[in-house]
């Protein structure tokens, strides 16, 4: 997991962003697509989203909207568009924050610790989810199975929050895909059992008779503390 990812096609600003950050100790990942960022995502979660509007083919919008559907992560936008059409579009759409360009990159800075600092610094109470032997920090993205780490994708640890959050509930596996793939995602239904069964060789003592994330025939899945 990375603390900042970067989806910005200018080579020149996005380096300039990377290197900053970076000597502030922050990890940085560096996308110059739309499609490319959200690809990155599918396979490794970050805490904070840096976007671009203008970006080619998929603009940062409809990035915005995508991510805002899957992640929770904060959003900052940061737009060559002036006045308040575009920035009110963007926080429309789930995103945090709107810098115009441009920016000190002083400035950038303190917003990326300042959203930092209230998403993952604070209610700590409400960023551990536990059931039984598993465990999540939420502010780390971080899973573990008693004391040892589960490695997982960032749809497996999406999954798995939302079996954590209603345990006990049988949810459907139509809203479980579109919470986690969303609604126009070009994924088959049929990868959400995929990933189930991933999930539960992670964290089941017996994936072939899992005793935690069960299966609700004709429903879909719940999760149930043993």
């Amino acid at each position: 997991m990375v603390d900042i990812l970067i989806i910005e096609d200018n080579e020149e600003l996005s380096g300039v962003i990377r290197d900053f950050v970076q000597r502030e100790g922050y990890s940085v990942q560096v996308c110059a697509s739309g499609e490319e960022g959200l690809a990155y995502l599918e396979q490794e979660p970050a805490k904070l989203l840096l976007l671009d509007i203008m970006l080619p083919e998929l603009d940062g919008f409809a990035v915005c909207s995508a991510v805002r559907r899957r992640a929770n992560l904060p959003i900052i936008i940061m737009s060559a568009h002036s006045g308040d059409d575009n920035a009110i579009i963007g926080l429309e759409l789930g995103a945090d924050d709107y810098l115009e360009k441009p920016f000190s990159v002083q400035l950038l800075l303190a917003k990326v610790k300042a959203h930092l600092r209230r998403s993952y610094d604070l209610n700590d109470d409400k960023q551990m989810l536990c059931a039984g032997e598993i465990t999540v920090n939420r502010a780390a993205m971080q899973v573990f199975r008693g004391e040892q780490p589960v490695p997982l994708t960032a749809k497996e640890y999406d999954l798995l929050v939302l079996l954590l959050e209603n345990k006990g509930k049988a949810l459907r596996k139509e809203w479980l895909f579109e919470r986690v793939w969303g609604a126009d995602s070009f994924s088959e239904p049929s990868t959400l059992t995929v990933h189930i069964n991933k999930l539960r060789e992670k964290i089941e003592a017996n994936p072939k008779e899992p005793r935690h994330i069960a299966t609700v025939w004709g429903v879909g899945y719940k999760y149930e503390t043993v």
